[in-house]
């Protein structure tokens, strides 16, 4: 009989649902590894005489069975699938054994050579499992092979294996149009998904305030459309960037709104996903990291602070106070005691503080300005209702820039 050692693994992903799967050991190795294997719908049973707390909260939550105890012969004698992790090298070795003998699948977490299975190193991708194993005993180090898994799956994230992904899929699902939210700016703080479906795009229709770095990385075919400069005016642009989606999906393109922040925060993504719906074409909405509070946040300005703020409310600042088309009730927003994070108000945000002073709030409030956050030209202006009209004036704040209302400007270590 060849020795193991002799022959690479065979990998095979194990179909566990409803069947039996006995841990034996509740530390660390089993806090890692529990979550998958209820995840693939296993029918775990724990041995083991203590656990962490995130193991024992499971427990608790009736997602595994745990047996209080060490580990016994015959434990393993149903089993379809073990994993060995306890802290006793002798119990770890009977097991072993016991598990040979019922021909059930063992991992070692002390002794790999001794074990008659492995867990590969894995990363999930957009429907796709990435498992990475070894068969050079000089690199199977697990962060060699945690270094592999991370490389393929960014590749499949950003874009850089889509043609072998496209390839390999039987069945391209990738939907026709998506409105991603590219986040506050900052091309690193767009989702997974989001980078994903861009590097799937035709075509990509882009605010300036998304990410703009992120256009560079697109393939020369790629057709690239600035929203801003789509033609018929202020008041047509809406219609045009509805006809443009609708267009280029009737086209057989796949097309990427990408947007700033949230495509549902002052995005108007609704206006668009219900043209598109109009039209008889499925888009799927990617959510992306909201201004209001990342911008705050990149900022040294938390929008809550025990003690200090136990709401936060975020407001359009497009439309000024006392403007017949504003949906804002200023007095409210005067009367709360949390923070206040208005968008779009830097040329209103005079007449926002006069309301808000006006319905009682303390001319003393700070406020923080944070232009262009989370990129390099991030800059934050401070000033209180009370100066905040000529602040702006004199230091030149322009948009986009996000304005914190509230005491929360004085917490941080940059105040």
């Amino acid at each position: 009989m060849a020795h193991p050692a002799d022959h690479p693994a065979y990998p095979v992903g194990l179909r566990l649902a409803g069947r039996r799967v006995v841990v034996l050991g509740g530390g660390q190795v089993a806090q890692r590894r529990l979550p998958g294997l209820v995840a693939a719908g296993a029918d775990v049973l724990l041995v083991s005489p203590s656990a962490t707390a995130s193991v024992e909260a499971m427990a608790d939550a009736g997602e595994i069975i745990w047996e209080r105890r060490g580990y016994r012969p015959g434990d393993l004698a149903d089993a379809w699938y073990a994993l060995i992790a306890t802290s006793d090298p002798e119990a770890n070795t009977a097991a072993s054994a016991e598990g040979e003998a019922h021909r059930v699948w063992c991992v070692r977490a002390d002794d790999a050579e001794a074990a008659t299975a492995w867990t590969p190193a894995t990363g999930r991708s957009a429907g796709v499992t990435v498992a990475v194993l070894t068969r050079d005993t000089d690199r199977r180090d697990p962060r060699y092979t945690a270094a592999v898994r991370d490389a393929v799956v960014d590749g499949l994230s950003d874009g850089t294996l889509l043609a072998a992904r496209r390839t390999a899929r039987a069945e391209d699902t990738a939907p026709r149009v998506a409105l991603v939210g590219g986040g506050p700016g900052d091309p690193d703080l767009i989702t997974v998904r989001g980078r994903r479906l861009l590097a799937e795009a035709d075509v990509v229709i882009a605010d300036r305030l998304g990410p703009r770095d992120l256009l560079a990385e697109l393939p020369p075919h790629v057709e690239v459309i600035d929203a801003a400069k789509i033609p018929y005016g202020r008041f047509m642009a809406q219609e045009a960037i509805n006809a443009a989606l609708v267009e280029h999906a009737e086209a057989g393109k796949r097309v990427v709104r990408l947007k700033g922040g949230d495509p549902f925060v002052f995005g108007r993504g609704m206006e668009e996903a219900q043209a598109l719906a109009e039209a008889g074409i499925a888009c799927t909405v990617v959510p992306g990291i909201s201004s209001s509070i990342s911008v705050p946040s990149a900022a040294g300005v938390p929008v809550t602070h025990r003690g200090v703020a136990h709401e936060f409310t975020v407001v359009s600042g497009h439309v000024a106070p006392g403007d017949p088309r504003s949906l804002v009730d200023w007095a409210a927003l005067a009367r709360l005691r949390g923070t206040l994070v208005v968008l779009m108000g830097v040329d209103k945000i005079g007449a926002i503080a006069e309301a808000l002073v006006a319905h009682g709030r303390d001319p003393r409030t700070r406020v923080a300005l944070v232009q262009e956050g989370t990129t390099a030209a991030q800059r934050r202006v401070d000033a209180t209702l009370a100066t905040v009209a000529e602040t702006v004036r004199a230091e030149e704040v322009r948009p986009p820039a996000v304005i914190v209302i509230g005491e929360v400007v004085g917490v941080g270590p940059t105040a």
